[in-house]
């Protein structure tokens, strides 16, 4: 996925809309600058497939060997697949963030949190700040 086609949180995950049958199903991921931020990541706790989340409120955690962070949903709605490679092949979050590195699927159940969330330029200039 291309950086400039994402939405992005203030909190630095990434989010691609798709259409599936009707369904707006957003792919989330962090950011490489939230990856590069965080340093040596040890651990992902990824959240369970059919869990409720809540646009602003963390649904999984990473750890790195600095701390643990949460990571935000971006969008209400249900976790509908994880990656489950990634806890095995945690580089993939430095090495691709934006592509294999994704964390969750989510089925969107609230249009409105898509349009608090920051295009790339906006989110660009939040990270030079």
């Amino acid at each position: 996925m291309k950086q400039e086609d994402l939405l992005y949180a203030k909190t630095h995950e990434w989010v691609a809309v798709a259409k599936e049958g009707g369904t707006q199903i957003a792919t989330v991921g962090i950011s490489a600058f939230a990856v590069e931020a965080l340093t040596d990541l040890v651990f992902i706790e990824l959240p369970a497939v059919g869990k409720q989340v809540e646009a602003e409120q963390p649904f999984c955690e990473v750890e790195s060997v600095k701390a643990v962070s949460d990571i935000y949903a971006p969008v209400d709605g249900e976790v509908v697949a994880v990656n489950s490679a990634l806890p095995d092949t945690l580089e993939t979050l430095s090495s691709d963030p934006y592509g294999a590195g994704w964390i969750a699927k989510i089925k969107v159940t609230n249009d409105a949190n898509l349009a608090k969330l920051l295009d790339h330029a906006a989110y660009q200039k939040q990270c030079e700040e």
